[in-house]
């Protein structure tokens, strides 16, 4: 190399040009988060210190390795992990080699460990962090370390399957960890243990769409103890395996504290658990953020303007209704108004507002819960979601006696939310009197912004795809490009990253006679469309035009009638 290397193989130039401070935590900490470490201390981003790197060590860098199948069979999961380390091969890589990739240079402990497993000199390469964490991940499988010890300790977790102490053995304990961290990682909204004949299937819940992770190919020995441990952090009954139960965790990663709502149901194999994960970002989101347009911003904000009233937002689960009304909610905050929510759960943090849970199986249902609010001198009252009758009812009143009322409904479509609440029971007229805006909205995966592409417009795949969706020719006019998905490492080579809202915004006012007549949801939306009501579909095709996703979500997400 080309200068000494410090004993954790920081570079002895580099190391001169950290503070204390930075250098002790450097030395304490574990390779995985020491290259960030490296980089903060010296004022580089992940390019220039891999750049440094290379001039001080004299090792190349390579930016897009793949794995070498041989070499992962030769280097144990434990120290790819521990070390992060991966075998690699690349074009004009010298034969009968072993090429190991890590972003940073080899201290000497790790270098020696890798020479006894590999039984031969190594030739070491630095790359990007993210990517060597990726290719150990799909190599090795998520927490595969955890379960590289000897057989015997194997053995001992997979014999007492429901005792508690096998159960926190540190092994099980450190698989979890590591694929609640993970799922942190890749921004999921959900985690599903599914036993099936012979192993154990884990999937996330990425940008709305399932995603199988890969796994350590022993992990079927330890599913009754993965399973149980989970229990035991959600606090459930190990032993009851025949009833599904309920329960919820507190999970820790870094800065990021977890509420993840925990739900077991027995299957024929063991017992399948879901992991909803809760609380992962507490930064506010905007109206912007959550993908409104000025057009739709401007009509949104017209109605927040006003005294009382009931705003309602529609969509199936999982669409961001909450996200959105938290977003109109810091929108209005001011000190000189009083907020009250009632949700379940509490998915945001408000500023200055009163947030209540609900606690059903105490008596502290959306209904009572609201009915207290309301002896709260509120200004403006969230409510999760209306669900019945009397919440219905409740947030009515509310709404005309002086107050903003919030909540949701599912319901496909905008004005089919008006005919959902005459279904319940509510009244036309009071319907018609209270309710000022209803929103209707769906997210589709946003394209990659490093790796979208524009081509010119496929008008045979294209137009049948507007027409599955009620749309023609019409839409084409003037539109000669659009962009598509590519794929890369920043968004997992999907050619998506992150997700966007399309939003179908309905004013029932102009209608009031229509509503009180009970007419038909098609009758309403056809004449509001004549009004300007601007459909899902239309509002979605907007969203594709602008560059935002592709006809291809929008057709996923959306169906004809829509």
């Amino acid at each position: 190399m080309a200068s000494v290397v410090h004993r954790h193989g920081l570079p002895a130039a580099l190391a001169a040009r950290l503070s204390d401070e930075t250098r002790a935590a450097y030395e304490e900490s574990g390779r995985d988060v020491r290259f960030r470490l490296l980089a903060q201390g010296l004022g580089l981003d992940e390019a220039g210190l891999l750049k440094a790197l290379a001039a001080e060590t004299g090792l190349a860098v390579l930016e897009e390795p793949a794995a070498d199948p041989e070499g992962v069979k030769v280097l144990p999961a434990k120290l790819a992990g521990e070390a992060q380390v991966i075998p690699v091969r690349f074009p004009g890589a010298e034969e009968g080699r072993l090429h190991l990739a890590s972003p940073l240079p080899p201290d000497p402990d790790v270098a020696d460990w890798v020479s006894t497993f590999a039984g031969r000199r190594p030739v070491w390469h630095l790359a990007p962090p993210e990517r060597v964490t990726s290719l150990i991940t799909e190599n090795y499988g998520v927490g595969s370390g955890s379960f590289d010890e000897d057989p015997q300790s194997a053995e001992a977790v997979e014999v007492a399957q429901t005792d508690v102490e096998a159960d926190q053995d540190a092994a099980v304990v450190r698989f979890v960890t590591d694929v609640l961290t993970q799922a942190v990682a890749e921004g999921a909204t959900d985690v599903h243990f599914e036993p099936q004949e012979g192993h154990l299937r884990i999937r996330y819940r990425v940008d709305g769409l399932l995603v199988a992770i890969p796994l350590p190919e022993n992990l079927a020995r330890f599913q009754d103890a993965i399973i149980s441990r989970l229990k035991i952090m959600a606090r459930l009954n190990i032993s009851e395996r025949r009833l599904p139960q309920d329960g919820r965790i507190n999970f820790r990663d870094g800065k990021n504290v977890l509420d993840i709502r925990v739900s077991t149901i027995p299957t024929i194999y063991a017992e399948s658990v879901s992991l909803r994960l809760l609380n992962q970002r507490k930064e506010a989101y905007d109206m912007d953020r959550i993908g409104m347009n000025a057009e739709e911003q401007e009509a949104v904000r017209r109605v927040l303007d006003y005294p009382h009233g009931i705003i309602l937002v529609t969509g199936p689960t999982g669409s961001g209704k909450s996200t959105t009304l938290n977003a109109f909610l810091r929108e209005i905050n001011s000190p000189e108004l009083r907020l009250v929510t009632i949700e379940d759960p509490i998915e945001y943090e408000v500023p200055g507002a009163n947030q209540v849970q609900t606690k059903a199986e105490i008596g502290l249902t959306f209904a009572s819960a609201l009915r207290s609010t309301l002896r709260q001198d509120p200004d403006v009252i969230m409510v999760g979601e209306i669900r019945d009758l009397e919440t219905a009812e409740i947030s009515i009143r509310a709404s005309l006696t002086g107050h903003l009322v919030f909540s949701t409904l599912h319901t496909n479509d905008a004005p089919g939310a008006i005919t959902r609440l005459i279904d319940m029971g509510v009244e036309p007229f009071l319907v018609g009197s209270a309710v000022e805006l209803v929103i209707a909205q769906r997210l589709v995966r946003r394209l990659c912004p490093d790796c979208a592409r524009t081509v010119p417009v496929d008008r045979a795949k294209v137009l049948p795809a507007l027409q599955a969706l009620g749309m023609g020719e019409a839409e084409l006019e003037g539109v000669r490009e659009l962009r598509e998905p590519a794929g890369c490492r920043k968004c997992r080579g999907t050619g998506y990253r992150g997700r966007v809202g399309v939003f179908e915004i309905f004013h029932p006012k102009p209608l009031h006679d229509m509503i009180v007549a009970r007419v038909s949801n098609r009758e309403l939306t056809e004449k509001a469309m004549e009004q300007g009501m601007r459909p899902l579909a239309r509002a979605g095709w907007m969203k594709v035009v602008a560059g935002l996703t592709t006809m291809d979500e929008l057709v996923r997400n959306l169906s004809s009638n829509e």
